[in-house]
């Protein structure tokens, strides 16, 4: 190891020795399946549980905003590169000590999503909502973080990725299907409470792994003043939580916001700040000499950093990773009511949703890791803006055929396998775009930015499709996905400055 790597090791805490291909691999497929469970429990299943309850359908497009917050991760992803988490990390390490604080943290919110669960104090809900989606989001960031630590190269960052994603789109089919039939046997307390208990399961196993340095005693006494120290955290942020949530509500009905307001422009605005900031000072973060950065608050000097590295190229890779995902997200906004309204049956749909999706999404992974490490990166891309665009078309076919099972099976195979392509590519091309310095921040900025601009257009899908009908949604969300083709010959030359 290099004496620069031994000094970026020190600074972001990662391990000195990596676990073996195998245990990391492993690993990465619970870790994945561990941050897939609670995403859909705050999304799409509490939407399906606030309908069951009868929450008017505005309310419940407004929890649907919580799934915006992992966009905005870069927020509070450079705490994750320079601090410790007390007890936790000094037995274990930076990393897995805010992977262990966060497991804590998204079993604690879902236990108290499954003790709300009549939904009777809406505030409560969403209070509760917001913290699962905030730990939630703050595992992947530390994973995130450690992943590229451990595995520097593209060729080490492939299989990793798709074992991480396997893991990932598994638990989202768990979650989105095992949950709902558990409400249907019991109810959703215990719905929330089974999801719980599997989302924590890599907890003990991080728990009963090596110490971060060799020789490093008090595994039991670490365990111990890490919960305690998360305890308290965990009550800070959720006190801070409340606190903000209640002053920006308290601020909305001041200002005369009502349930038929149009707020995307402003959330999009509010979201757009910092990279806007950070577009215009690229002249003067350019001409910065290259310690600069390392000397800056820890909330600027990752953003300041790749700024500087990419300089006025970075403008085109925003652009490029905006446009890449674009008809992946779209498309999954619409694509249920568009089977329904094709005339699907609920088991056919199950069936296409379940096991057709999980099987072609997993061949898709498994084929965009394995070429990933055969092919240069422009091409992976290039293949898989292809197939995911392929993906969105193939839902023009559906919608203008007589509905059968093998039209739906196959036009979601190949939407999911594109989808899995697709995904795998760009999580390494992100991950090559890091620097060793702020991994976490700067994968949580590019990352959060990837689905910002898409997830916000997903709020307007449904005025889209009533202006342009299914067939023209989907082919303009192909075309989305498709575009980003055209700024590949410039994203394939775009080189970061080396420091001194």
């Amino acid at each position: 190891m290099t004496a620069a790597a031994i000094e970026a090791n020190a600074m972001t805490g990662a391990l000195p020795a990596r676990p073996s291909p195998r245990r990391l691999l492993g690993l990465y497929l619970l870790l994945g399946f561990a941050a897939g469970l609670p995403f859909y429990m705050f999304n799409a299943v509490l939407t399906l549980r606030l309908s069951r309850h009868g929450v008017d359908i505005v309310i419940i497009g407004f929890f649907a905003w919580i799934a915006l917050l992992p966009t905005f991760k870069f927020a509070w992803a450079p705490l994750l590169d320079r601090y410790d988490v007390p007890g936790f990390s000094r037995f274990w390490g930076r990393r897995r000590g805010w992977i262990m604080l966060s497991q804590l943290g998204i079993f604690l919110s879902m236990v108290a999503m499954a003790f709300t669960s009549s939904d009777e104090s809406l505030p409560l809900t969403a209070l509760f909502a917001i913290l699962l989606a905030f730990w939630t989001t703050t595992l992947e960031v530390a994973a995130d973080g450690w992943r590229i630590e451990l595995a520097p190269t593209q060729a080490e960052q492939a299989p990793i990725v798709a074992a991480n994603l396997w893991g990932y789109r598994s638990a989202m089919v768990a979650a989105g299907s095992g949950a709902v039939l558990v409400a249907a046997w019991a109810d959703w307390t215990w719905a929330y409470l089974a999801i719980a208990v599997a989302a924590f399961a890599p907890f003990p196993i991080l728990a009963a792994m090596r110490p971060e340095h060799e020789g490093t005693t008090g595994r039991v006494r670490a365990l111990i003043a890490g919960t305690l120290a998360s305890l308290a955290v965990l009550l800070g942020v959720a006190l801070v939580t409340t606190l903000v949530g209640w002053a920006l509500l308290s601020a909305v009905q001041g200002a005369g916001f009502s349930s038929k307001t149009n707020v995307t422009p402003i959330v999009l605005g509010v979201a757009l700040l910092p990279f806007v900031a950070l577009a215009l000072a690229l002249p003067r973060i350019r001409r910065l000499p290259a310690d600069a950065p390392a000397s800056m608050s820890a909330f600027v000097a990752p953003y300041v950093e790749l700024f500087w590295r990419y300089g006025y190229a970075v403008l085109a890779v925003l652009a490029f990773v905006s446009l890449y995902r674009m008809g992946d997200v779209l498309t999954l906004t619409l694509s249920h009511p568009l089977w329904n309204e094709a005339g699907y049956s609920l088991q056919q749909i199950g069936v296409a949703d379940g096991v057709v999706a999980l099987s072609a999404s997993m061949a898709g992974v498994a084929l965009g890791g394995w070429l990933t490490t055969r092919l240069p990166l422009a091409w992976t891309l290039a293949i898989g803006a292809v197939t995911a665009a392929a993906g969105n078309w193939i839902y023009v076919w559906l919608w203008h055929s007589e509905p059968s099972a093998f039209v739906l099976y196959t036009s979601v195979a190949i939407d999911q396998f594109g989808n899995g392509f697709a995904g795998a590519v760009f999580v390494v091309y992100l991950s090559m775009l890091v620097s060793p310095n702020y991994p976490g921040a700067q994968y949580a900025l590019l990352s959060g930015f990837a689905f910002l601009l898409p997830r916000l257009l997903a709020g307007a899908s449904g005025t889209m499709q009533t202006q342009i009908g299914y067939d023209g949604f989907f082919l303009l969300s192909g075309a989305l996905s498709f575009a980003a083709i055209f700024l590949l010959p410039v994203i394939a030359r775009v080189k970061g400055r080396t420091p001194p």
